[in-house]
């Protein structure tokens, strides 16, 4: 580092700890938020960093980070943060449903995506060495079989905000933030103001002041911000349809280990999936109004104890009845859906960005968030480049890059989103067509090989192709119109009813258009 580039550095850092005067302020300092303050500043902009708790938080989701979400981590400089907090390396799904199982480990992939199987894939698995790398196909392309890495929470924030606290050009100030700075004469966001400032010398809190050429807001699912800065309307307004309610099972034994369970009865989707060496969560579905979860029923623990427990395979069974001994109703956070409209772009406010959880959230049943998050902030430092945006008060370049940021980011968005939320739609299914659909995708699964090797890159992250998700989508139509014709007929004594099971299959494929064809517009399109 150079004399001229270390006095710049240290000057910036008195302007952010005197003045509260930085290039960028960061509202928010989870999972984007941190990532996106860390890109930043090794870029050289001079960042502040505002969180309104900077204990280690203890929450029940962002727990499961998926192979390209742990890529696109690594190029961010941050891929330590997922050492030494006990994380469990993630080989693929293992899908339960009403007993028989089938498990889907994330399939061979070069550097650029693609998808392997047959013979490529078979070598990968007799070369690959404990650290993920492998060999190459007919002296092709270096292949390997991706992991992900599941987690407490908390850890692993409090290991992003250790390295944002330790980046030079970062400055960290445990904050509430209360609104945005706008011009006197324009509408354009200076910066922010909070109540709650602890004084670094005294110790006493008091309101404050923080100004950037740049404000960029990530303060979650229960955004504050999201109702001032995006106009109000069906697409920028979160969807919930029902809550995950959740449990720390210790020592729970649920083969095959290092894979995320999902399993499938009577009642709505149950995820389970190791944080820890000792900790399994377990997140269990509860539609909102369910009468089952009724305060006449015995309310969730009621529902858990008597409808949810049963579906679940034997040997978890003693794990859960365990954790819920203390007598308490599980914690439980909404199931939001929020599509990444172009309005948070379009009629943007000058001066200030939305993003993360608050700009975009879809189910969480295929743990695709942080992957979502973490891939965003990758595309979001190249667009903000100083090579390419040296001035970020410039709000027509920021603006130039923000609708580039819209649509290119859609590549991997699209198919995380359509998937989490047309999955769920099947999961959770509640009449006989979607029912059909849901028995159709679990014979698709069992077909395993090719068969399953592209679906399950799509949901890690790792396959960026929309029309190939939209290609397995119709195909697992066809398989589940196939199974109840067979399943109706029987046999040629009951070809008589041939008409009205054609009458059936439209209706699967008209239900299985209702379910992806409206979330992939609103995604893709």
């Amino acid at each position: 580092m150079t004399i001229e580039a270390d006095s710049a550095e240290v000057r910036n850092a008195q302007r952010r700890g005197k003045f509260h005067e930085a290039d960028v302020v960061v509202v928010g300092a989870g999972v984007f938020g941190c990532a996106a303050a860390y890109a930043l500043a090794n870029q050289g902009r001079s960042v502040i960093l505002l969180e309104r708790w900077m204990h280690e938080p203890d929450r029940i989701v962002g727990e499961l980070l998926q192979p390209g979400g742990l890529q696109a981590l690594q190029k961010l400089g941050l891929g330590h943060c997922v050492e030494g907090i006990d994380a469990i390396t993630c080989y693929g799904y293992h899908v339960v449903f009403h007993g028989e199982e089938v498990a889907i480990p994330y399939p061979v992939v070069d550097d650029q995506g693609n998808v392997y199987s047959g013979e490529a894939a078979a070598r990968v698995e007799s070369t690959t060495t404990s650290n993920g790398t492998a060999g190459k196909a007919n002296n092709g392309p270096k292949l390997r079989r991706p992991e992900g890495r599941s987690f407490h929470h908390g850890r692993f924030i409090s290991q992003l905000r250790k390295a944002c606290a330790g980046h030079p050009n970062i400055t960290i100030f445990e904050t509430t933030v209360t609104s945005v700075i706008r011009g006197s004469y324009s509408n354009q966001v200076l910066g922010v103001e909070t109540l709650t400032t602890t004084d670094r010398d005294t110790g006493e809190k008091q309101p404050d002041f923080f100004f950037g050429q740049l404000t960029l807001i990530a303060d979650g699912y229960d955004s504050k911000f999201r109702k001032q800065l995006l106009p109000s309307g069906p697409d920028t307004t979160p969807v919930v349809r029902s809550k995950f309610y959740a449990l720390e099972l210790i020592d729970c034994p649920f083969p095959p280990s290092g894979y995320g369970h999902v399993v499938i009865g009577k009642t709505s989707p149950i995820l389970l999936y190791q944080i820890g060496t000792h900790e399994t969560r377990a997140l269990i579905d509860v539609p909102l109004d369910l009468p089952a979860a009724s305060a006449a029923n015995g309310g969730v623990r009621g529902y858990i104890e008597n409808t949810v427990v049963p579906t679940l395979p034997s040997s978890v069974r003693p794990s859960v009845l365990a954790a819920l001994k203390d007598g308490k109703i599980p914690r439980s956070m909404p199931n939001s859906y929020l599509p990444a409209s172009g309005k948070a772009n379009t009629a943007r406010t000058p001066g200030v960005l939305l993003l993360g959880d608050a700009y975009n959230m879809r189910h969480p049943l295929t743990g695709g968030g942080m992957t979502v998050a973490f891939s965003d902030v990758v595309l979001l430092a190249s667009l903000l480049h100083p090579d390419r945006v040296p001035n970020l008060a410039d709000s027509a370049a920021i603006e130039t890059a923000m609708k580039e940021f819209h649509w290119r980011r859609k590549a991997w968005t699209s198919i995380i989103n359509t998937l989490a939320q047309a999955l769920y739609s099947l999961f959770a299914a509640n009449d006989w067509q979607l029912d059909a659909l849901r028995k159709g995708c679990f014979r698709y699964f069992q077909m395993g090989g090719a068969k399953t090797d592209e679906p399950v890159a799509l949901m890690g992250g790792l396959l960026q192709r929309p029309v190939v998700l939209a290609r397995h989508f119709f195909t697992v139509a066809f398989v589940a119109i196939w199974l109840h014709m067979c399943e109706r007929v029987g046999s040629v004594w009951g070809l008589w009813k041939a008409p009205l099971v054609l009458v059936e299959a439209v209706l699967i494929l008209w239900k299985a258009c209702v379910v992806f064809l409206p979330t992939i517009w609103k995604e893709a399109v």
